[in-house]
């Protein structure tokens, strides 16, 4: 058994703190809302974020950071990408370094064009031998239901992967071990752009056959994208990559995906903002990586029509008649 940390009690944070106290460990998890903190303690809930899920007894929540700082062994992150930066220099003073740091985030620092991991090793001063990510199809509203998943355990040290398997591992949660962060990261990141895109399609009431061809092109760019970086062609075929794609075009419960239908229905992304008031990390992150694919020389065309939609630049039919004016000289 093992104390862990979990910094955020939105849906994804607190889904994980629930498959962490199942996998037999004290779990404390860590947000700055009162109302949600206190609701988790006495209620055993948290129905702003997971209705109707009956939380563990051995999961307990705290606004104070500085306890949530000492309890775990291992700190799980679960905030949105976009406020990573701000919050780990809020708590740099206090954070402790030499712990595991798992981090949940799926996106690219707009501003910086950084990965996650690069955020973190960036403001914490801290040895990437202590980081890693747990990662693939799992969509939060399944999860916390207990419904069979897998996820992928990435980390450059074989250590920290070794202790993310021990930690989540679950009867109904398996975890596979990779030691290709990079690839796993950005297969994580980009994929959201391709959800919106395959949303978008549904909002316009195209069928099949155009998700279809979204869904697989778009894994096409994805690999070709991260394997620029050095990642792992096989990264893509697996949970991170393949089965990501696969849970986040195909269900409605992906906020990308969601996003993405409300710009197809509307025509907007402003009229798409006010219906999707949430966190969509595809809209937040498509430019960033649209330029990383640029930087080194890789074309993305559904990534590149979907940074431009998501900035107002174009409409739907606009985006529709871009896609399919791409170049087949060959499919891959």
């Amino acid at each position: 058994m093992a104390c862990v940390t979990v910094l955020g009690t939105g849906a994804w944070g607190t889904t994980l703190a629930q498959v962490l106290c199942d996998a037999g460990h004290e779990v404390l998890i860590w947000g700055r809302n009162e109302n949600v903190v206190e609701e988790i303690n006495s209620s055993r809930s948290n129905h702003k974020f997971l209705p109707g899920i009956y939380l563990p007894e051995n999961l307990k929540a705290t606004t104070d950071i500085g306890l949530a700082f000492h309890f775990g062994e291992s700190l799980v992150l679960a905030i949105p990408a976009q406020s990573l930066r701000e919050n780990l220099r809020n708590w740099k003073v206090g954070f402790p370094k030499e712990r595991p740091i798992i981090s949940t985030l799926k996106g690219i620092e707009a501003d910086s064009m950084s990965r996650m991991t690069e955020v973190i090793i960036e403001e914490l001063d801290t040895d990437p031998a202590y980081i890693g990510l747990i990662t693939g199809p799992n969509l939060a509203g399944e999860l916390s239901l207990r419904e069979p998943a897998g996820a992928v355990a990435a980390s450059t040290s074989a250590s920290i992967q070794m202790l993310m398997v021990d930690l989540f591992t679950t009867p109904y949660f398996r975890v596979y071990p990779s030691d290709d962060l990079i690839g796993c990261e950005l297969a994580g990141a980009a994929k959201s752009v391709i959800a919106l895109a395959v949303g978008m399609t549904i909002g316009m009431n195209l069928g099949e056959n155009t998700q279809a061809m979204i869904i697989t092109r778009g894994l096409s760019e994805v690999a070709r994208f991260g394997q620029s970086y050095g990642a792992n062609p096989l990264t893509f075929l697996g949970l991170a990559g393949m089965g990501d794609i696969v849970a986040s075009c195909g269900s409605a419960l992906s906020r990308n995906r969601q996003f993405g239908e409300a710009f197809g229905r509307i025509g907007s992304i402003e009229g798409a903002r006010l219906e999707v008031a949430k966190t969509v990390e595809g809209v937040a992150s498509a430019s960033a990586i649209r330029e990383l694919a640029h930087r080194v020389g890789v074309e993305v065309p559904i990534i590149e029509v979907m940074a431009d939609a998501v900035t107002g630049s174009i409409t739907p039919d606009q985006a529709m008649e871009r896609l399919m004016s791409v170049s087949t000289l060959a499919e891959l």
